[in-house]
This record gives structure tokens, sequence and C-alpha cells, in this order.
């Protein structure tokens, strides 16, 4: 993956240049001009509209670097609310088909940002709690610490097919137990929090890579592209770079993006090797018994047995397998012979080769691996 660039609108053309590289200006102007149907996921944090009153002191008065920047600054809901719904539908006509958008806010912006997308025909597929193991303490001592912030995962609309949601990595990675919609992460400090030459903090919401690792391991692949409209000190690049995915990064505030191309461009990508999807079954392309007898590797007459050849039963021409009277899929002759509910036929039935018997599923396997290949 190259180094990151960054563009001026005036320097944007329509092919990838604008791929792995910051351009500087107004999020909307700049995902007007990027090509349609071009990312396949998005990762958004935008403004909160924090409506601070005042300033914000701990109990022994020092004072709290709260979120007083201008960029997160708007003089009433309705203007707020503007801005979203025009950010929602520039990102939606750059987001493809089977892409999803993650949406990251807190309880000042993340009801409202929902209820746009909802108005706008995104579909809502999960809303996940981040909790915080260190969050900050509630100095006024007049409300609950608030300790979370929710993130929104939406599809393009109702009937987007094929989305990506690697599953089976992720149940993998969580001691083969689904993951749940509650994810615990600290917040950003320590050596990943980047400071100026002063020691203060460069962006005041910078996320932690772990919840963006997270984010993009459960809904892109390796070679996806991730847009990030609000790029901020460049998280979502790093990640994206370390992942083996590509990124495309929105932002306004040159300091911004001079911290973001540090960093992006001190990452080394992790290998290939690593990076590689686990899948299930369901993830496999689909293969029926009757294909195998289309391809040629199963000819029909060929004698079918279980394991311990108590059983025979005949491949008919039509895809289905006859044991004496008994005809039908060879789940369900499976089952009649063994006088079962069910049966998986792919692990029942062998067919002999060298002398031995083997399962069918040896076959399916060949079978798919044409499938995959005519695809590729």
């Amino acid at each position: 993956m190259k180094a990151s660039s960054s563009l001026a609108l005036s320097d944007y053309v329509s092919e990838a240049p604008w791929l792995n590289s910051i351009i500087k200006g107004d999020c909307i102007a700049a995902l007007e001009r990027l090509p349609e149907k071009s990312v396949d996921a998005i990762f958004a944090d935008p403004p909160y509209n924090l409506q601070l009153n005042g300033d914000l002191r701990r109990p022994d008065q020092s004072m709290v670097d709260a979120v007083d920047d201008h960029w997160d600054q708007f003089e009433s809901f309705s203007a707020y609310d503007a801005f979203t719904r025009a950010w929602l539908l520039a990102a939606r006509r750059v987001l493809k088909p089977n892409g999803t958008i993650w949406v990251i806010g807190s309880y000042h912006n993340i009801f409202r940002v929902g209820a746009a997308m909802q108005d706008l025909g995104y579909w809502i597929l999960n809303d996940i709690v981040w909790r915080k193991t260190n969050p900050m303490p509630n100095f006024r001592g007049r409300r609950f610490q608030n300790a979370h912030e929710t993130l929104i995962w939406a599809s393009r609309n109702a009937n987007a097919k094929g989305y990506t949601f690697n599953y089976e990595n992720l149940k993998a990675a969580n001691d083969d137990v689904q993951m749940r919609s509650d994810w615990l992460f600290p917040i950003c400090t320590g050596g990943e929090r980047l400071k100026d030459d002063a020691g203060n903090k460069v962006h005041p919401t910078q996320k932690p890579e772990a919840l963006l690792a997270r984010v993009m391991l459960a809904s892109t692949r390796p070679g996806d592209v991730i847009l990030d409209p609000f790029f901020g000190s460049g998280t979502t690049g790093a990640v994206a770079k370390r992942l083996g995915r590509n990124f495309v990064g929105i932002e306004r505030e040159q300091a911004y993006i001079d911290a973001a191309h540090e960093r992006i461009d001190a990452v080394v990508p992790l290998p290939s090797v690593d990076l590689s999807i686990l899948t299930g079954k369901r993830a496999e392309p689909r293969i029926a018994f009757v294909s195998l007898i289309d391809g040629g590797i199963l000819r029909p007459g060929t004698f079918l047995y279980d394991a311990k050849k108590r059983w025979v039963a005949k491949v008919r021409a039509d895809g289905t397998i006859a044991a004496g009277d008994r005809i039908g899929s060879i789940h369900k002759v499976g089952a009649m012979v063994q006088g079962l509910d069910a049966c998986n036929g792919w692990t029942f039935w062998h067919y002999e080769r060298s002398g031995g018997l083997t399962p069918i599923d040896e076959l399916r396997r060949i079978a798919r691996l044409g499938v995959e290949r005519a695809g590729a």
C-alpha cells in the first residue's frame, strides 16, 4: 500500500489518486466529488454537538480539557440536523450497494443521527455499545457517569444483500461464542494518544485503534476501501493500512492532516497470511448433489455405501439415489435406511476409491474448488 497523500478538491481527478489519501476540504463537497458506489464501508465520527455551557472543572478546580472546538459547535438542533442529512446523503451515494456504514456518537447526537439515517432509507443492522473501561468521571455529581458511546451499523437500504459480516472470525476470536453488541475498550490514552510538542492532545476525540480494528475486522475484507469523512488524526487510515485495507479520509483542519500523515506513514502493514478471513460452511459456495453428476465428477449408476457397508444405494441421473425401493435425496435416503428423522448425506454416503471408501463430501470439496476458481 502506498504512503498516504493529501489532495485539495481542486486536485481531484476521477480515478484512483483519491485512494489511500486525505482529501482536504468540507466533507460534503468532497463526498460529492468522489465516484458513485466506490467504497465498501464508511466509518463516520461526526461532530457530537456537545452543547457545552461554560467551563468544566474538577473538584480541585482544575480545568477539564473538554471538546470546545469550533467544528463541534452548531447554532441550533435544526442546523445540526440539516448538516447531518446532507453528509449522510452524500455518503450514501458513494457507498456500494452491498456496503455498510458505521456512525459513532454520544447521547448528545446519536439519536438524531439514527433518525436521520432511517428517514434517508438506511437500514439499521445493529447498534453497538462501546463500554469504556476508563471513562471520564462526572465531576459535578449531578448525573450518571457517562461510560459509553453508541455505534450504529447500517446497510444502504432494507433490500441490501451480500454485505460483509465476518461472523466466523468474530466468533473464533471470542472463544467460539457469538460476538455481542457491547464492546469493552479503554479510551485512547498512553503512547497511542497523539500529542503536540507542548504535550497537548492533538485531537480531543481520538478513538482507540482497537475500536476501529473491531469495526474493520467485522465488516470488511482485505483490499476493501474504507471511507472516513471526519478523518481527524487518522485512526481509520492507520488501522486500515495495518489490516491491509485501503482508505480515503476527508478532513478540513491542516493540523490534523499533518498529524495523520505522520502517523499513517509510520504504520507497517501486517503480512497477508495474517489477514485471511476465516469462513464457515455458510460462506462457502453451495453445491447440490446433482452438480457432481452435471460436472462429470460422479456418474449415474455409481454405488454408494455407508462407512461399514451395511447399506448400498445407486446414483440416479436426476440427482437422487435409490436404496431398494427407497428413492430420494442423499439426505432423505440416508435417514430412511437408518430409521432416523434426519441425516447428513454428504458424510454418511461413501464411494469406492482405490479399494477403500471415501465420503462423497470429498467430491463436494472438489466441485467447490472448481466453482471458486471459475469465479476468481
